[in-house]
């Protein structure tokens, strides 16, 4: 190739990948082992030691696995990355390396529900805090930062009503704590947003979703933007303080600007334990190559869809930062100019029970826990995903009585408004 820097389109295809030396395969091939044999045993030690880059057992690392890994930290403009077993399981790898107990980190209250549920509760037996603050005021953000706090969480595009976030003006209360931004892009993927590009010194996402593209295969991943500096104030002893299970190696200092990512690897992934499957990587990695196609056809059906509901009697509103009427347009211009995203909420006019009844009506949605997919998805979050929250906190995640999410895939969009429209009707 020329001196250029590839395009989007072409990194979701090649990055990371290259014909297998052995066999001159030119699909990434399914490394389905557990360990790899060493050279010598000095080879061994220099792997274990981590003076060397290799592969040992797949629990840590794995060839197809790598090729996932490079290809993502490629398109979202990190420096590194890990693929882990689910997006949940990215999560706790993550906040393992900043936070210690009786730590705080910061998140966004308007966020997947699995997300709230697993930050309010299972974290808790961590000894780690969380402190929510409102998206759509960021001075909440800043008060909410105490000496313990030591991340702030937030997703790009919200789940489930599709707002967007205002990353680069939480990433200022961020820098000013001097604490790291994470970002879950999973309803944007980095065809629409590049929150590194706008401040986040980590992302993560739920492969299963919009990068897999599919629903066949669960995944996760960690990306390192290479933008901070852990050896700072000592707040992030993991990485600035010397490790005693590799002979005391300070990782700042000797992996530099994807020392977050080397953490997330043998300190993380390799104690706890979440590794991906490469047969799921593998899976993935098909998705990805068409991202780029899938991601603007599910915008083009999901803007389509919005507007339909938007003129329906039966919605009262509908949360579609895509639409010129919606609070977070402006954001959505900024941010995500090629599309506001395939996720998003309406509220129907007979409450609770129209929502349960919808959702039983539809013949061409699919009733399901899942966003992301090719196939087009519903689901009634007050009853299923958020239906551990109270009625308060469900409302001000955006999962209120009267909400149903939708995940639009990419059929064709006059299928899928004809699909409402009985239902609706019905």
């Amino acid at each position: 190739m020329s001196d250029r820097l590839p395009g989007f389109s072409t990194l979701a295809v090649h990055a990371g990948a290259q014909p297998d030396p052995t066999t001159g395969a030119r699909a990434t091939p399914i490394y389905q082992t557990t360990s790899f044999v060493f050279n010598d045993a000095d080879h061994a030690a220099s792997l274990f030691g981590l003076q060397a880059f290799g592969n040992i057992y797949t629990r840590i690392g794995n060839p197809t696995n790598a090729v996932l890994e490079e290809r993502v930290a490629a398109l979202e403009g990190g420096t590194a990355a890990l693929a882990v077993a689910s997006g949940h399981a990215a999560q706790v790898v993550v906040l393992q390396q900043l936070l210690q107990p009786g730590d705080e980190f910061i998140a966004a209250r308007k966020l997947y529900g699995g997300s709230i549920n697993q930050f309010a509760h299972a974290f808790k037996s961590f000894g780690w805090n969380v402190v929510w603050a409102d998206p759509d005021d960021i001075a909440s953000f800043e008060r909410a930062v105490t000496p313990r706090t030591k991340a702030i969480f937030i997703e790009s595009i919200a789940n489930p009503a599709g707002s967007i976030t205002d990353i680069e003006a939480i990433s200022t209360v961020a820098r000013k704590a001097g604490v790291p931004m994470i970002v879950d892009n999973t309803l944007a993927s980095p065809y629409l947003i590049r929150p590194i590009d706008h401040g986040a010194d980590i992302v993560v996402h739920s492969l299963t979703k919009f990068l897999g593209g599919h629903g066949n295969s669960l995944g996760g991943i960690i990306v390192d933007a290479g933008t901070f500096d852990w050896s700072a104030g000592g707040k992030y002893p993991m990485l600035s303080e010397p490790r005693p299970e590799y002979h005391g190696i300070r990782l700042q200092e000797t992996f530099g600007n994807f020392a977050f990512a080397i953490a997330c690897r043998v300190l993380g992934l390799r104690d706890l334990g979440p590794a991906l499957s490469p047969f799921n990587a593998f899976m993935i990695l098909t998705g990805i190559e068409t991202l780029p196609l899938r991601m603007q056809k599910h915008c083009d059906n999901a803007k389509a869809v919005a507007e339909f509901l938007a003129g329906h009697p039966a919605v009262s509103a509908v949360n579609y930062a895509g639409l010129a009427s919606d609070k977070y347009n402006q954001l959505a211009r900024k941010y995500a100019p090629k599309g506001a995203g395939a996720v998003f909420t309406f509220r129907l006019k007979g409450g609770y029970d129209a929502g349960v009844s919808l959702v039983s009506k539809l013949q061409l949605f699919s009733h399901l826990a899942n966003v992301g997919d090719t196939r087009s998805l519903v689901i009634h979050p007050a009853s299923t995903t958020h239906s551990q929250l109270d009625d308060a906190a469900k409302i001000k995640s955006g999962a209120g009585p009267d909400v149903v999410r939708l995940s639009i895939g990419i059929e064709d969009k006059e299928d899928l408004i004809a699909d409402l429209e009985q239902a609706l009707g019905a």
